[in-house]
């Protein structure tokens, strides 16, 4: 069995959500971990497992990061961390791959598939083995308690239900 951790200084946890319908609001994660294990060298059925501590979400908006803190979204006091354990890692062809797993957001866990393309793996100058990937999904908020929700004077919701996943993996194998 191979592990791999992730790096958190090369790898970006992004997500974004249409605001009042009209402009995207992105946001990120900035303290996470990440362990990937494989017996396959072309990482097919590796078993996968992250975290991302709530309290360090960023959307370069500290009022509005508060607020997603707060029990009106993530609950972050009671919830401080989401996760993902995977159920399968299935290779589709020489880049793409399909990744189904269990996301636990507020205490509420639901199966997500998420596309992966795999970058490839490199040996970096200091001689360390990583392996890149690019994974994307969306998910519904609302299907994980962040409920939340105002309609404006027109009619418009301010926050879309549906929220797209964009992460950016640089993955490190361990000696």
């Amino acid at each position: 069995m191979t592990t791999y951790k992730i790096d958190p200084a090369h790898s970006e946890i992004a997500f974004k959500v249409k605001h009042m319908m009209i402009a995207t609001v992105s946001g990120n994660f900035t303290q996470f971990d990440a362990t990937l294990q494989t017996e396959a060298p072309d990482f097919n059925n590796a078993t996968i497992s992250f975290e991302a501590d709530v309290n360090s979400i960023n959307t370069n908006n500290e009022q509005r990061d508060g607020h997603l803190k707060s029990e009106d979204f993530f609950a972050a006091e009671k919830f401080p961390k989401l996760t993902f354990v995977s159920k399968s890692f299935t290779k589709e062809d020489e880049e793409e791959y399909k990744l189904v797993g269990d996301l636990t957001i507020r205490g509420v866990t639901k199966t997500v598939e998420l596309a992966v393309e795999y970058g490839g793996t490199m040996t970096d100058p200091y001689g360390q083995i990583k392996a890149g990937f690019d994974i994307s999904g969306k998910i519904n908020r609302k299907e994980f308690g962040l409920s939340w929700g105002v309609v404006t004077e027109a009619g418009g919701v301010v926050v879309s239900d549906d929220v797209k996943l964009h992460l950016s993996i640089q993955m490190v194998k361990q000696a």
